[in-house]
């Protein structure tokens, strides 16, 4: 891959995570969706639960965005390398997690994320998160 293609790429994940971000905050299930690939896994930062598959994924945002004490969670990308033999590209950065009404802080860390380009759009396949603060 060229250093133009990188370069494209790079913006094109940081891109859809910036999309993924907005989505959160808006509560926006719909925005969500294309952004995860079908199968994506996540771990998440506390208790290493594995939520397996876009499907599980939604229902787990679908029950966060109802919730009366709902959270939003927004990923800062410090870092996003793209391979240069496959269309993939691994994404490190930092997350927070702050209540929607007060902006009190609920939790904050470090996270990474796999992406793939699949029909020309970067979709999450994995993420881990861990839970510092």
């Amino acid at each position: 891959m060229n250093q133009f293609a990188n370069s494209a790429a790079e913006l094109a994940v940081r891109t859809r995570r910036a999309a993924f971000n907005h989505a959160i905050e808006n509560g926006d299930l719909a925005a969500i969706s294309p952004i995860l690939g079908r199968d994506c896994v996540m771990v998440t930062g506390s208790d290493s639960a594995v939520v397996s598959g876009r499907n599980a994924q939604l229902k787990v945002w679908k029950r966060e965005f109802a919730s009366p004490a709902r959270a939003i969670y927004t990923r800062t990308p410090d870092r996003v390398v793209v391979s240069a033999v496959e269309p993939i590209a691994l994404e490190y950065g930092r997350w927070q997690g702050v209540e929607d009404r007060s902006g009190k802080s609920l939790g904050s860390g470090n996270y990474t994320a796999k992406w793939r380009e699949v029909l020309g759009e970067w979709v999450i396949v994995a993420e881990i998160y861990v839970t510092l603060a």
